[in-house]
């Protein structure tokens, strides 16, 4: 007799368990919570980079920069203006999990009342593991191409907003935005949508204005 042990279904069912407790903690204490999500080299840590040196003004907030490996991108984004700032480095785990935002959020200020979860860049792993937050939202470059959102449907089913980034270099890439965000919304037409350039500052407004305007979702 053949027995089959499901780890995958043991490892997502104890990552559930503490996503729950995350989020009955952070509903408790009014923090609202999104996870940037992206392929490497999308420009999601510049993009929050030049997000917090806007809102910082605004509401107090925390980031959690999740990479394989160093601390720079924590150290930039606190330069740009982050009231609290802590690198979870994952030594070769492509995805951040509910346990290490856990661990990680025990050192938070009590002030904090916007969490931003930078996950480890990946198309494929982080759409899978809750974090106990509110909001996913997804950064697409012009660079990827067009093929990304229906490639890799998983992550763009799994947010509730869209940001694509580098629109500056449509020319360069002959990508154009517009494309890009049909073959978004047909895997996912409910997917609120921005168009940025990090570089240039287009689109960073509207952006920043609707994330300080998140509310806190029901417990």
């Amino acid at each position: 007799m053949t027995t089959t042990i499901h780890i995958d279904k043991k490892i997502l069912e104890k990552n559930e368990v503490c996503a729950e407790r995350l989020k009955k903690m952070f509903f408790a204490k009014n923090i609202v919570v999104v996870n940037f999500m992206s392929s490497p080299g999308a420009g999601k840590t510049t993009l929050l980079e030049k997000t917090i040196a806007k809102i910082s003004r605004v509401k107090k907030t925390g980031v959690i920069e999740g990479d394989i490996a160093t601390d720079g991108d924590a150290r930039r984004i606190e330069s740009a203006g982050a009231g609290w700032v802590l690198q979870i480095n994952t030594d070769g785990i492509c995805h951040l999990d509910a346990s290490m935002v856990e661990k990680a959020v025990a050192e938070m200020p009590q002030d904090i009342k916007l969490l931003i979860i930078e996950n480890v860049g990946n198309l494929v792993c982080p759409s899978g593991f809750d974090l106990g937050d509110d909001h996913k939202i997804i950064v697409g470059s012009l660079a990827e191409g067009l093929d990304k959102p229906k490639k890799y449907p998983g992550m763009y089913r799994k947010s509730d907003a869209l940001v694509v980034n580098k629109i500056d270099l449509a020319p360069y890439v002959n990508v154009d935005p517009d494309k890009f965000v049909k073959e978004a919304l047909e895997v996912n037409p409910n997917l609120r949508v921005f168009k940025t350039s990090a570089t240039t500052g287009e689109g960073l407004d509207e952006f920043c204005d609707w994330l300080t305007g998140l509310t806190k979702k029901d417990g």
